[in-house]
């Protein structure tokens, strides 16, 4: 067995007095670790209340200049009341979750995601309040409106710098970083080590304890003392080295082991971790929960919540029902078009897999020649059977505009991974991983899949896998933000229309 104590330089003992004393130096957590982190904790809260200061005055200087008479500034600035409660709840929610943490900070894109919700939740309080003192009209519908606006991105700056300087500050010398000591078999650690983990951002491995392998012949008796021999020198080395975390390595298929390194390692003040081999990896923001009585790992959640379900309909209907009577003109233009251009319905339908994988009817223009086969024949470039109308409708998406009448009817979304056809899904579901969790949420008109250039033919594997591999981002990162954004892409951006023929 191999106890890597401690650096090679100070495996000479015994020390003189001020040798010794460098080692302890060097070994024990230095004293002035939480008052470092602390004070990276400070300064992420302080970016925030410096951001939402910073840009409410700014917007108020703004507004005084281009529309005060007065040179003067304003005795009272209605602004900074604004500034308080917005910066008491921001600052308050994200201290009560952990958000200022430095271990949390360093999930970077998270912290930014959580960022956009809380601004959001703080402005609908900042004006149920407001509307409750009946203290709206106090305040400037400009001024509130550019806050609104810019405050979002100011603290989307002021966050990354501060990231940034987390960044800078967490180098393996650093007195912020988390003190790290691993024990498990031999291959589990070199496997950690092979890994971006053991040089990831705040942390750094200042020991390892190798555990030795029992022989399957051996009896159980000199199995357990060898392991508990293996045990009791890891905890000397762990209460000799001091670390702030340990973690286990050994795989959980070997329960009896486990249990034995939990029992050794909770004797010892440190935070204990297991590891049960790289499937946390997989799962970022899984969690242990408890439903009823049970307990499990959660390693993922229900794609939208209620909450996230309702909010998406209802934006959905608004959006369609809007959307049919503006563009009603448009759809009665292209009706004339279609049957003066070819014989055969206005209206194509094809059955389609939805959320659940329950099948419906999707609506499209009917893009091609009525034809009495009912085989599935995916359209291809220059296909004989797209009609003059029908091409021009397929290169602007106008297509697909029916389908909002399938978004009223609740069996579509406007976003969300585009429908397939039944053949299609059959094929690709044997022999593309997690293909089917596309239908854990409803299909849309349009996609992110489809706003990144991936639609038109699938001829390989490899370019049905990139779709899908699109549409499960969007299905893990789901927010109506996001919705917005892709609708938005869908109009203005030239790799929507890629590819479409």
């Amino acid at each position: 067995m191999f106890q890597e104590r401690v650096s090679h330089p100070y495996q000479s003992f015994p020390l003189a007095v001020p040798r010794r004393r460098r080692v302890w130096a060097a070994l024990l957590p230095q004293r002035g670790r939480a008052l470092m982190r602390a004070m990276l904790s400070v300064s992420a809260a302080l970016a925030d209340l410096g951001a939402i200061a910073g840009v409410t005055l700014a917007s108020e200087l703004a507004y005084h200049l281009a529309f005060s008479q007065d040179d003067a500034w304003p005795a009272e600035t209605r602004g900074l009341q604004v500034t308080a409660l917005l910066s008491l709840i921001i600052v308050t929610t994200n201290a009560l979750r952990g958000e200022y943490a430095l271990d949390r900070l360093l999930t970077g894109r998270a912290t930014l995601k959580r960022v956009v919700s809380l601004w959001f939740i703080a402005w609908a309080v900042v004006l149920v309040i407001g509307f409750l003192t009946k203290t709206t009209t106090d305040y400037s519908r400009l001024v509130s409106i550019a806050v609104f606006v810019a405050g979002l991105p100011t603290l989307f700056v002021s966050r990354l710098a501060v990231l940034r300087l987390i960044g800078r500050s967490l180098d393996p010398a650093s007195p912020t970083v988390s003190r790290v000591h691993l024990v498990g078999y031999e291959e589990d650690i070199q496997n950690f080590y092979a890994s971006s983990q053991a040089r990831g951002p705040g942390l750094r491995v200042v020991g390892t304890s190798y555990l030795r392998r029992t022989d399957a012949l051996a009896d159980a008796v000199a199995r357990r003392d060898q392991l508990q021999e293996d045990l009791d020198l890891a905890v000397s080395v762990v209460r000799f080295l001091r670390p702030d975390d340990v973690f286990v390595l050994v795989p959980w298929a070997d329960a009896a082991e486990v249990e034995r390194c939990i029992d050794a390692f909770l004797r010892v003040p440190a935070a204990l971790h297991l590891r049960p081999g790289t499937v946390l990896d997989r799962f970022p923001d899984m969690q242990v929960t408890r439903v009823g009585r049970i307990s499990g790992i959660n390693v993922g959640r229900r794609p939208l919540g209620l909450g996230e379900i309702v909010l998406k309909r209802c934006f959905d209907m608004a959006v369609a029902l809007l959307a049919l009577f503006a563009l009603m003109p448009l759809l009665a233009l292209v009706a004339v078009a279609i049957k003066l251009d070819s014989p055969g319905p206005v209206f194509f339908r094809q059955r389609r897999y939805g959320f659940n994988q329950q099948p419906f009817d999707v609506y499209k223009f009917r893009s091609m020649k009525a034809e009495r086969s009912v085989a599935f024949k995916q359209a291809t470039r220059n296909d004989s059977r797209i009609t003059r109308v029908g091409a021009v409708l397929r290169k602007t998406n106008i297509d697909e505009l029916p389908q909002l009448l399938n978004v009223v009817l609740g069996e579509m979304s406007l976003v969300g991974p585009r429908p397939h056809a039944l053949a299609h899904d059959r094929s690709f579901e044997r022999r593309i991983a997690l293909y089917a969790r596309r239908h854990n949420v409803k299909p849309g008109i349009t996609g992110w899949a489809q706003v990144n250039g991936l639609r038109g033919e699938t001829l390989t594997d490899q370019a049905m896998s990139a779709r899908v591999e699109h549409d499960l981002h969007y299905i893990d990162n789901w927010s109506i933000w996001l919705d917005i954004q892709i609708m938005i892409l869908t109009v203005v951006s030239r790799r929507a229309y890629r590819n479409a023929f």
